[in-house]
């Protein structure tokens, strides 16, 4: 299978840089997946999971929360707001998140409900990448 540069890059530093032979995003109207020599396109991502294939077949997933893909000639680029590879995900850190917004959306008091829906998430995501959930 033919294989594309694929770049995914945080504020903070390179998560991954490397060939792949396919990538599945989740976009924020819907998922969407690219192979070599896709029609170029910028997609802004929802928060969720990249799944990628590197060119020896390995599978890899990370937890996004967010940002834009850039689809072009040269490959990919995921410009992610936060980005953790499964391995990465720290188990207990993302369920102490998780039942955290869950406990300010079941207060409904002085709580910013669409933040505390996106803190829920952003951990739900984590947790489902690393297969803890």
């Amino acid at each position: 299978m033919a294989t594309f540069q694929l770049d995914i890059v945080t504020p903070e530093k390179t998560i991954y840089s490397g060939d792949v032979e396919q990538v599945q995003a989740p976009g924020a109207d819907g998922g969407f997946g690219v192979l070599a020599r896709h029609q170029p396109m910028l997609a802004a991502l929802a928060i969720g999971q990249v799944v990628f294939t590197q060119a020896d077949g390995t599978n890899h997933k990370l937890a996004v929360s967010g940002g834009f893909a850039n689809v072009s000639g040269d490959g990919m680029t995921v410009l992610a707001e936060t980005a953790e590879m499964a391995q990465e995900i720290d188990i207990e850190r993302a369920r102490v998140a998780r039942d955290r917004a869950r406990s300010r959306l079941s207060d409904r008091g002085q709580v910013d409900m669409d933040r505390a829906q996106a803190a829920l998430s952003r951990a739900t995501w984590r947790l489902r990448t690393c297969g803890a959930e």
